[in-house]
């Protein structure tokens, strides 16, 4: 399935594919992309039932969204690329890297687990989706995003990002919700041989820092940062720092 996306950057520099979150569109990468486009052909994709992609019924495995990642990239006649993905977009960063590695020459996993915590609940979030639609979970969602000081001396960039996954399809998130709660590689990451980096949000209450020293631990010669006042989205909220380490872990890999 081909999914919406925006190129971005000289058409012959070192692609960089962007894969976003649960309940977010491209937009969420908006500082990154703002920075990265001098260097990096950026490739950034709406996840399979979010903003401008398909939104087919469910439920998803994290394969079928990552094998619509890569046939866009056939599309676009992009062989091999860098990746970077939050949350979602991580553990689709995370399956490039373990079943098709001839395609990734690097990852970077921001906020993300290689089995996601409390998967009880992100069922529970897929039905109250479904029934009575995302806003319904949208201020709840957008809490774990951002730390508390942040949201304070920001409301009009929360107020924006609420409205952001007010907007995902209902059929989209719950069915994204599903393949998060199913997603579990601990035992795999072994097999991920492309250059990795692993980002952490100390303040991430939605997947603490933990789940990112897993990761470090389990893939091979994975480097391991950790970004403080950040949440669950720390690419947005301190690109400042996230930002730089990205440019310098894909130009790194080429």
């Amino acid at each position: 399935m081909k999914l919406h996306h925006v190129l971005e950057g000289p058409a012959d520099a070192p692609p960089l594919v962007l894969l976003c979150s649960l309940g977010s569109t491209v937009d969420m990468w908006a500082p990154q992309r703002r920075e990265l486009a001098d260097e990096f052909r950026l490739i950034s994709v709406d996840t399979r039932g979010h903003g401008g992609s398909p939104v087919p019924d469910g439920p998803y495995r994290v394969e079928e969204l990552a094998r619509d990642v890569l046939e866009t990239l056939d599309d676009l006649g992009v062989e091999r690329a860098s990746f970077a993905g939050v949350s979602l977009g991580g553990a689709i960063a995370q399956w490039v890297g373990l079943y098709a590695p001839e395609r990734a020459s690097s990852l970077a996993m921001l906020c993300t687990a290689a089995r996601f915590p409390n998967a009880d609940t992100f069922r529970q979030r897929a039905q109250t989706a479904r029934a009575d639609g995302v806003a319904s979970i949208a201020d709840a969602v957008v809490a774990r995003w951002f730390t508390d000081d942040y949201a304070d001396a920001e409301p009009d960039t929360v107020a924006r990002m609420r409205d952001m996954i007010a907007a995902t399809p209902a059929e989209g998130y719950a069915s994204c919700c599903e393949a998060v709660a199913d997603w579990d590689v601990v035992d795999e990451l072994g097999g991920i041989s492309a250059p990795t980096l692993v980002v952490s949000g100390v303040e991430d209450p939605a997947t603490p820092p933990e789940h990112q020293q897993i990761l470090a631990d389990g893939i091979p010669d994975a480097r391991l940062e950790s970004v403080t006042d950040a949440a669950h989205l720390a690419s947005f909220q301190r690109p400042d720092v996230v930002t730089p380490l990205l440019r310098e872990h894909a130009k790194g890999a080429r």
